[in-house]
């Protein structure tokens, strides 16, 4: 499959305005050499899912980079990582060799900061542009939920739901930025947890062309079986522990010592006849014989 052009023009041109001239994008998104990028050392992250960076990574070479990462131009020709780093180790495992990124200069936080607020209103961003710019104010500029809530006119309930789209998996975004699903697709997506899922009911959604009530109904659906579902797994698991808690005393009584019975979530187990002396292991093994009478 061919690998598609993540990025749209919108999100790029969100800064123009507000940074000062540079010699090729004002400050935009630009494709930065991967080994000119140089970690930030106010990381507080220092663990990653080796499993997880590897499916980031396999994602990336199929799709491309769906959200820049943000560095710092450090004026040598080198750059510091501000906020990206899972994406930056992902996209070095996909072997990219440039990625790309927000280039920033050390001072102009206040000014990107307006930027974003004052162009997160445009009407020409899609969902995910609009998501990742919330991000950037939250990560960049140091803003909580609720100040961001205040900055930009939403109420709180709304910049949340932007920002957990960009939990879905890359194939979804793109689908959001390609309009091929709306925003309330993507929000009803967002309520499934399974990744796997999540994407098996996006390319229903498109190829059968469901409104957002039928795809709601669909989910209503699929949760409302798996909860069925989970309820009697519990039942089950419930009913299996009255038996071997009857199994347990009832051996207990018959053998006169605490006998116990461990199961694993598999149904393998053991039953553990405990002796602290010959005797009475002679006992127990008395018992036995009684029974094979």
């Amino acid at each position: 499959m061919a690998r598609k052009n993540a990025l749209g023009r919108g999100l790029g041109a969100l800064i123009d305005d507000a940074e000062t001239e540079r010699s090729e994008s004002k400050g935009g998104i630009l494709e930065v050499e991967i080994e000119k990028i140089e970690a930030n050392p106010y990381q507080p992250r220092t663990g990653f899912d080796e499993e997880a960076l590897q499916e980031l990574a396999s994602s990336i070479r199929e799709l491309g980079i769906i959200q820049p990462i943000s560095v710092r131009d450090m004026g040598d020709g080198t750059y510091q990582l501000i906020s990206g780093e899972r994406r930056l180790r992902a996209a070095t495992l996909a072997g990219l060799k440039k990625i790309p990124a927000y280039v920033r200069t050390a001072d102009d936080q206040a000014m990107l900061e307006m930027a974003l607020v004052e162009n997160i209103q445009r009407e020409d961003l899609d969902a995910i542009e609009i998501a990742i710019s919330y991000q950037r104010l939250i990560e960049e500029c140091n803003l909580t939920q609720e100040t961001l809530s205040e900055r930009v006119g939403k109420k709180r309930s709304t910049i949340s739901n932007y920002l957990r789209l960009l939990k879905l998996p890359a194939e979804i975004q793109l689908g959001i930025r390609e309009g091929k699903i709306s925003m309330g697709h993507a929000r009803t997506l967002v309520n499934i947890e399974d990744p796997a899922k999540q994407i098996d009911l996006y390319y229903r959604i498109v190829n059968e062309e469901l409104s957002v009530r039928q795809t709601e109904d669909l989910v209503r659906r699929m949760m409302n079986r798996e909860l069925s579902r989970a309820s009697e797994k519990e039942q089950k698991k419930k009913e299996l522990a009255e038996a071997f808690n009857h199994l347990r005393e009832g051996l207990a009584r018959l053998f006169e010592t605490d006998v116990q019975v461990r199961v694993n979530e598999k149904g393998k187990g053991k039953i553990v006849i405990p002796f602290s002396s010959a005797e009475e292991l002679e006992k127990i093994i008395e018992k036995f014989d009684k029974l094979n009478g």
